[in-house]
Order: C-alpha cells, then structure tokens, then sequence
C-alpha cells in the first residue's frame, strides 16, 4: 500500500499545502503563506515522510523497467534505433537534460533546519533526498558524461543556471558523499513491501555506482581517469560487501531450479529473499503494468528477440560451453536448447512451455508474428494470454536484486584481482546452481572460453572476468543493464552484430519447434502450392521485380537474420548522448559531447 502513495505523493504534497495556504488567508494574524507552507511541511516528521514520498518519482516505473533493454546487443526489433544509424540522430533530437527532480530535492535540504523535528531524524530525511540525488546524479554522468553539479534550490534568475558543466570526475565524487551520508543517515533497515529506500538499497545502488565508473574509468583510457579506477571499485566490493554480510537476503530457490529464476519476475508480490527494491502492481487498487503488451504484441512493442549468437553463451547443463559441442553450428532450434542452464527455458519459449488461454493451458511454441529469431523472451511476461492488450499484468517488477549485488562483488574483485574461490562460490556459483548447472560452481575458472572471449571480449585474458561477464548478461538479461555494460566495457562495436536467429535446416519444410509432434512452422523462397494447415509461413526472399530487399532472410550459415539491409555502424561518440541543441542554444557554455 505504502508503494501506491509514492505514485501520488507529489500532487497529495500540493493538495494539503494549498489547503494550508487557503486557510493561513482566513486570519491577518497567522504566518504568512510561504512560512505557514515551511512551518507545515519542515516542522514535523509526518511532513517531512509527505515530502519525501514525492523522491521516488525519480525510480524507475514498471513500464520503464519492461522497456530498459530495448536498445541491446544481444536482442533484434522492429527498427533499428536512430542513435545508431549514420546520420539518422543528433543533437536536435537530444533528450533527458531535464533538472526539475533535482530542484525539488535541493529544495527540501536547504529547508529541513526546523529544530522542532529531532535531529537524527532531519538527519534520516536528509539522507533520503542525497540517495536520491545520487540516483538523478548518475544517470545523468551514464548519459552525458559531465554535467552541472547543483546543490542549492538556484532561481530562475541565479546566474548559476548559465554556468558551464563540471567534471564527471568531481560530479562522481560528490555521489559517492551524497551515498556515504545516506548509508550512515537513514534509519529504515528493513522494509518488506520492496518499495522503500533502506540501508541496505543504498549500499546496493553504491556498488553499482562505483562498478560503473570504475571499469568505465578503467577501459576508457582516454579520460586519463586510470588511477582513481581501483579506488572505486574496492569501494563497490565494501558497499556489496556490506549487503553481504547484512545477512538480509538470498538467492531464492523457491519453485526449485526450473521455476525459481523466473519466477522472480513473474509474482504479484515482491521474492522478499532476493528482491531488494520493486515497481509493485496492486490489482485491489487497479494498478498494474503493461508487460506482456510489450513482449507479445506484433505491433504495441519492440518485438524484442534474443539473437542466437548470445543465446550460444548460455552453458550446458554440466557447466561446459556449449559451443564446444560438435555440429552446434547446424543443430536445429529443438535440439539446440535442451540440456542448457535453466535459465534458458525460463528467459525464452522454448520446449514444454505452455499459456493460459481461456480456460485451457495450451502449448506456446515460439509465434513469428511476434519474433524475428526464434527465440521470443517470456522473463517478464505471465503466462496468460488474457494479458495481452493492454495494462493488464500483476506481476510486480524488480529493480534491484541480490543476484546484482553478488554479481557486482564478484566483478570488483575479479578486476581488483582479488577473487577468491570462496568468493566466486557465494556469488556466480550460487546463481549458477541456482540455474541447475552442476559443474564449476565451487572454484573459479582458469580456462579460456575462445567463443566467448573471440565473439564478445578479444582484450580479455583472465578467464575470471570473462565468466562473470558471461554470467551477469545471462542472470540480469531484459533489466536494463546491457547497454550500460557495454558503454563501461568499451564494447561499443557489439552494438553491430548480425541479428541472426536459429538454423534453419532446408526451406521449405516445416519444423517442429517445441518437440510435442506438431509444426510449426517453414520459411521459403517460393510460397508452396500445398501448404500445411497449422503451419506459419515466412518468407525469406528478396522481390527481385520490385528490388525490395527482404529483412526476414538466411545467412551463409542458413541461420535466419533480421535487418541486415540496414546499416548500423558504431561511432565512439555514442558512448554519451549529445547534449541537446535546444538547451545549448539557451546556455552556450554547455558546450558539447565530442563527436555530436
């Protein structure tokens, strides 16, 4: 219930203040308005929660959540996006300099001075708004690089406002204050509605701060930034540590390892075992979210698929790659997902995977109305098709999960160097036994996956690193992480691999995709005379009378492949977004991102 109230805190906020106000107008001998309005909000802690409920705007909503890998390596959509075509994106279409968050929060630090509430309790509020500065404060240093760092509730006419940016290096900084005194601040130490800002979250959300700008720092020489790298990342080791240690949370096994990944994801209530902080639903309260809109629908979403390159990261079952599998190259898609991490069949559809349609469970092989490779994703979506169209589902979403903060400690210390066997232990080996693999999980590995570094990370050589890498895109896949990843990695270039879906062995012949018997579905050149009823039927040629260059079509390894008529060419400058051209037309001294 308490998680509903943040979605109306601010316009509730507005509503009893203006009540306030019309009162304070009724006697000449009350505070006038704007110290009535102070003295209400500033002078009690009932006020003060009030104002403070209005922060989480700043977090993430479920559509956001559902939405945050839609621009991904390792998935194809309808369209290319803009930003990485040639010429398609600049800085007029430059978005996401927008500082009124930060205003409101600025605002309520320089006005929580009233003595009249206790101090360690200024001090818990206090620690509130600079958790949440620090959220705003990053996403702007991942977009822009460097930016303005404000501190003080400026007015429309503070010459500050015209002033030049600051140094990401200065601006991370003062996250990393903002974050110490939050952790040392906030009193709330549990909170089992998964919505609210504990001491935990903040040392969550600290080591993935310090793991983004110190491998950032790290691969992007360029910035010179080198030597402060390891500093940050030990402080993420501390900060995961520190969640760690708490002893608060777990990997759930609920469901058992064919059901307890996923299910993560698709439960009304928040796992209170790994799930640290959640955009929740509450249907008694008609709030809910449009997931399976998004990820089912031919025409609402991005249609967003896995390609099979990544898919073949996925392990066996045994913990060997499964590129080392002879023929894994020409194996058909039935055969390609059996006896794999787990994880496979509760991210993709994929063998006895079954809807709710009506009253009736029925078998859901992959719809190519939906998917451009065959492997059509179901992590965050339920499996009830009468959530389809439109904000229907219940399922709560997770922004911050333990699995994160174990994930984050694991690639600290793995670039600090400093990873032990009983680090990897708890923390990539317990998600991957989670996942059901059954070998490699206790020490951490010494062999190189020639695959997995050749395709994804030639520069790497600690066989370390390139697991956890391999881990963290598996267990965090459709949470928003990945292009991030990529920008801190310096893995730009993976933003250009071929959209390739499964093997198709012959055209013209139908599959059976999920193994009960019945197909499915047959991609040809020439559509044939006599098609088999049931069967869905996708062209993969090009209209040699018109020109017109299919984008459903087979490659030289006969793998389908989406798009491979449109160019996308990855540009260094993409790493940060341009500052827009309408904000730098008001306020020269911006400047702007090298490239744009």
């Amino acid at each position: 219930m308490f998680s509903i109230k943040f979605k109306y805190a601010r316009l509730l906020l507005v509503t009893i203040l203006a009540g306030i106000i019309a009162t304070s107008c009724k006697k000449l001998d009350q505070e006038p308005q704007s110290q009535a309005t102070n003295s209400a909000v500033f002078g009690s802690v009932n006020g003060l929660q009030l104002y403070a409920n209005s922060f989480y705007e700043i977090l993430p909503d479920a559509g956001a959540l559902v939405r945050g890998d839609a621009m991904a390596d390792y998935a194809a959509r309808t369209s290319v996006p803009d930003f990485l075509r040639p010429g398609a994106f600049s800085a007029q279409q430059g978005s996401g300099w927008s500082w009124g968050q930060l205003r409101n929060i600025n605002y309520f630090l320089a006005n929580n001075v009233r003595t009249t509430v206790a101090e360690d309790q200024r001090r818990h509020f206090n620690g509130l708004a600079r958790f949440f500065r620090a959220w705003f404060y990053f996403d702007k240093v991942k977009r822009f690089g460097d930016v303005p760092w404000i501190n003080t509730p400026m007015n429309v006419d503070d010459p500050k406002l015209y002033g030049g940016r600051d140094s990401r290096a200065m601006v991370v900084d003062s996250i990393m204050a903002d974050l110490d005194y939050a952790g040392q601040n906030i009193l709330t130490t549990t909170d089992a509605s998964r919505t609210q800002i504990t001491k935990n979250i903040v040392y969550a959300f600290k080591s993935r701060v310090c793991l983004f700008e110190g491998t950032f720092r790290k691969y992007h020489t360029e910035y010179e930034l080198g030597s402060t790298a390891n500093t940050l990342l030990q402080q993420s080791v501390d900060a995961a540590k520190k969640v760690i240690d708490a002893g608060v949370f777990s990997v759930s096994t609920t469901g058992g390892t064919d059901k307890a990944y996923r299910q993560l994801f698709t439960s009304t209530t928040p796992n209170t075992n790994e799930v640290m902080l959640a955009a929740v639903v509450d249907p008694a309260l008609g709030v809910f979210n449009d997931a399976n809109w998004y990820w089912t629908s031919a025409t609402y979403g991005d249609r967003l698929s896995l390609i099979r390159t990544f898919v073949n990261t996925y392990l066996n079952a045994d913990g060997t790659p499964f590129t080392s599998k002879a023929g894994y190259k020409t194996m058909p898609f039935v055969d390609e997902v059996k006896g794999r991490d787990l994880r496979l069949q509760q991210t993709i559809r994929m063998g006895n995977y079954t809807r709710l349609n009506g009253a009736t469970q029925q078998i859901a092989p992959p719809v190519f109305s939906y998917t451009y490779t065959g492997y059509q994703p179901i992590k965050l979506t339920q499996d009830d098709a009468s959530m389809d169209g439109g904000s229907r589902n219940t399922n709560s979403i997770p922004s911050i999960r333990y699995a994160e903060v174990l994930l984050n400690y694991a690639e600290a210390k793995a670039e600090l160097g400093t990873l032990t066997d009983a680090d990897w232990n708890i923390t990539v080996g317990a998600l991957r036994r989670r996942a059901g693999i059954t070998g490699n999980t206790a020490t951490k590995p010494t062999a190189i996956d020639s695959y997995l570094q050749t395709t994804y990370f030639p520069s790497i050589t600690d066989a370390s690193i390139l697991e956890i890498r391999r881990e963290r895109s598996i267990e965090l896949v459709f949470e928003g992480f990945r292009f991030n990843d990529i920008v801190r990695w310096k893995r730009g270039p993976l933003m250009d691999l071929q959209w390739n879906g499964f093997y198709v062995p012959a055209l013209d012949t139908p599959l059976d995709l999920n193994g009960d018997g019945v197909l499915d579905v047959a991609f040809y050149r020439t559509m044939p005379a006599n098609p088999v009823a049931g069967v869905t039927y996708v062209s993969v040629a090009d209209n040699l009378s018109t020109g017109s260059v299919n984008p459903q079509r087979l490659n030289a390894d006969n793998e389908l492949t989406w798009l491979t008529n449109v160019q996308r060419k990855w540009d260094d400058k993409y790493y940060l977004y341009p500052i827009p051209e309408s904000d730098r037309l008001i306020n020269p001294k911006l400047g702007q991102n090298p490239g744009w």
